[in-house]
């Protein structure tokens, strides 16, 4: 008598649908990650070409002005103006600059707190607006720069891709538009005037300034001094 086959039979694994959504989502997670820093690598050794908000300034006003200007085309006095204007601390930190922040939050928020880094950041790499998504974003890729790049790369590109008045973006734009002058050129009084209209570059004038804003330059003319005597400049200094 033939023996009857015995079918054996295997359990089927439950489906885990939260298990398999994770799983994806860290996998998108990173390669999100991986992304941003092959981004911040190629841009340590390539001059960014244009940013996000150029490309919408373009559109809004026809056209922009912006030509690069390498680091030797730079005015030190510039530099040093750039920092004393936006992040004093700017060869102290790593990217945040803790003290600035606790300050910012102590006053309520009404004092900004952003380092040139996360302003590098939020220029080359994303984009304007005060929203979560791009804070949390701007604070994964700031310390990745800073691990990649050197201070004299941010401060050079960060003066490239800054706006300095309604479509006018880079030191060589500005000094030429403002001055008639190459980068290199620039007075330590114009470099000041340049760096006092960065905050808020639509309605400040490097070439008329307003009694506010010359009052803004006088002060950080003795900051770009100051910076420089104190060793505060010593990560880029020329």
């Amino acid at each position: 008598m033939a023996k009857r086959s015995r079918k054996t039979k295997t359990k089927s694994k439950p489906l885990r649908p939260g298990r398999w959504l994770l799983r994806w989502l860290m996998r998108a997670a990173l390669l999100v990650v991986a992304v941003m820093f092959f981004g911040v690598l190629l841009f340590s050794v390539i001059n960014p070409p244009t940013t996000f908000y150029m490309w919408q300034e373009g559109q809004r006003l026809g056209g922009v002005k912006h030509e690069w200007a390498d680091w030797d085309e730079i005015a030190p006095v510039m530099l040093r103006s750039a920092v004393a204007a936006e992040d004093a601390n700017f060869c102290l930190h790593w990217g945040f600059d803790m003290r600035a922040i606790r300050a910012a939050i102590d006053e309520g928020g009404n004092r900004g707190a952003s380092t040139l880094s996360q302003q590098v950041v939020k220029n080359v790499f994303l984009w304007h607006g005060r929203n979560y998504t791009r804070k949390a974003a701007e604070a994964l890729i700031t310390p990745m720069m800073e691990l990649v790049w050197s201070k004299r790369r941010i401060l050079e590109v960060y003066l490239n891709v800054a706006e300095f008045d309604d479509g006018v973006f880079g030191v060589k734009a500005a000094a030429a538009h403002y001055f008639a002058a190459e980068p290199m050129d620039l007075t330590p009084v114009q470099a000041a005037r340049l760096a006092a209209v960065l905050p808020a570059p639509k309605t400040r004038n490097a070439e008329n300034p307003t009694a506010q804003l010359r009052k803004r330059s006088a002060s950080i003319l003795d900051g770009a001094e100051t910076i420089r005597r104190d060793g505060r400049a010593a990560c880029f200094a020329q």
